[in-house]
C-alpha cells in the first residue's frame, strides 16, 4: 500500500511561536483533509455502489481531500470533473500495458536523495514528500519517498552538488507538494540557495494555493519576498471549477508579491477532454492572473490508465483550442519521455 508522509509528523511548526494564526489554519486544513473514501463518498451523498471500488482504489494509494477542495465538489455527481480526480476507483486495480510505477524514470535521475537532475540548467529537488491532495492520476504515486526525504542536514550534500555545477540556473522545489512542509524549513532551504552565485531562478511547483488557498500568508509572502532569486509558481489547475474567490484572491497576494505565476494541467478522460472545458479553463485562469503554460499527455503510471487520451485526439483537441482562443491562452501540448533532454511537444 503506498501512504504519503502524515503531515503532522512532517510539520510541526503548528507550534512555532512565530506562527501566525493564519499559518496554523492552513496546517489544520491539511492536518483534517479527508483521507477515508467512505467518508468522502457519504459527505457527497453518493450512491454506495461506489464504495467498493472506491475501497479497492484507496488501498493502492491513500485518498486525500481538504476540505477546501471538497467545497467545490458537487454533491451527488459522480460524474463531477474534480471528485473524478480525487475518489478511488476499480479501475486503479486494473493491469494496463504499459503503465509502469515509475514511468518518467525519475530514479535513474537521482543523483542525491531528494535530488534528481534530468535536464540542463536546472535541477529538482523533493522538498516535502506529503501532499494536500492525492490526485489519483499522479505519476509519483509509486515514488520513493521514504528514501528521499533528506532533513535539513542531509540537504547539505545537495547543496554541495548545486555548488559544484555552475551550469545550473534554476532549481526547481517540487513534491508532494513543496508548500506542505513549514515556512521556517523553506525559509532556511531558500535562503542557502541564494547564496549560490549561479542560481538565478526559483521555481516551485504546487498544488496547494488551488486546494488550500489558505497556505498562501504572509509567512509564506515573506520568504518568497526576501530571495534574491527569481520566483516562479506553477500551478496546477485542470477544470475551471477548480478556480474560486479564494484560490483568484492567493494568485493575485503572489502576484501582488512579484511571483509570475503559470500553470500545468494534465489532459484527463472525464475530466477535461473536450474543447469547451479546455478554452473555459484558459480564461478562468488568465483571469486570475495565472498564465496556461503546459497542457501534458497523461504520464503511463499504474494505476492511472483509465485517465489516459489518445496523443491524435489531444492534437485534435489542442488544434479546436487554437482555432478559438488567443495563442496566449493556449498551453502547450506535451509528453514527458524519459531520456529524453527536454519536454517533447505533440
Amino acid at each position: 500500500m503506498i501512504t504519503r508522509t502524515p503531515i503532522a509528523v512532517h510539520d510541526a511548526d503548528v507550534h512555532d511561536v512565530d506562527a501566525a494564526p493564519v499559518a496554523a489554519s492552513w496546517q489544520r486544513q491539511l492536518s483534517a483533509a479527508i483521507t477515508d473514501p467512505l467518508e468522502l463518498c457519504r459527505r457527497l451523498d453518493l450512491d454506495p455502489g461506489w464504495l467498493p471500488g472506491a475501497e479497492a482504489g484507496h488501498a493502492l494509494f491513500a485518498t486525500r481531500v481538504p476540505e477546501a477542495y471538497l467545497a467545490r465538489i458537487r454533491p451527488r455527481d459522480p460524474g463531477d470533473p474534480l471528485l473524478r480526480q480525487v475518489l478511488p476507483v476499480a479501475s486503479e486495480t486494473e493491469t494496463a500495458t504499459g503503465f509502469v510505477d515509475d514511468p518518467l524514470a525519475e530514479r535513474d535521475h537521482t543523483p542525491k536523495p531528494g535530488l534528481i537532475h534530468k535536464y540542463a540548467g536546472r535541477v529538482l529537488l523533493i522538498a516535502s514528500p506529503a501532499c494536500a491532495i492525492n490526485c489519483r492520476y499522479c505519476f509519483r504515486r509509486h515514488f520513493p519517498y521514504d528514501d528521499n526525504a533528506p532533513s535539513m542536514r542531509e540537504w547539505e550534500t545537495t547543496l554541495d552538488y548545486l555548488r559544484g555545477d555552475d551550469s545550473i540556473r534554476e532549481v526547481i522545489l517540487s513534491g508532494g507538494d513543496p508548500l506542505a512542509s513549514s515556512d521556517r524549513r523553506l525559509a532556511a532551504l531558500v535562503e542557502r540557495l541564494s547564496e549560490i552565485p549561479h542560481l538565478k531562478r526559483l521555481r516551485i511547483h504546487t498544488r496547494l494555493p488551488v486546494v488550500i488557498p489558505a497556505r498562501v500568508d504572509d509567512a509564506l509572502l515573506g520568504w518568497l519576498g526576501e530571495t534574491r532569486l527569481q520566483r516562479v509558481m506553477v500551478l496546477h489547475i485542470n477544470h475551471a471549477q477548480e478556480i474560486d474567490d479564494a484560490v483568484i484572491g492567493a494568485c493575485q497576494r503572489l502576484r501582488d508579491a512579484g511571483v509570475t505565476l503559470l500553470n500545468q494541467s494534465v489532459l484527463l478522460r472525464g475530466v477535461n477532454d473536450d474543447v469547451a472545458t479546455l478554452e473555459a479553463l484558459s480564461e478562468q485562469l488568465f483571469d486570475a492572473g495565472v498564465l496556461p503554460y503546459y497542457l501534458h499527455v497523461l504520464d503511463p503510471v499504474r494505476g492511472a490508465s483509465h485517465f489516459d487520451v489518445g496523443d491524435d485526439e489531444a492534437r485534435d483537441l489542442v488544434a479546436a483550442l487554437r482555432a478559438r482562443a488567443p495563442g496566449f491562452l493556449v498551453p502547450r501540448l506535451v509528453r514527458e519521455i524519459p531520456g529524453e533532454p527536454n519536454k517533447t511537444p505533440l
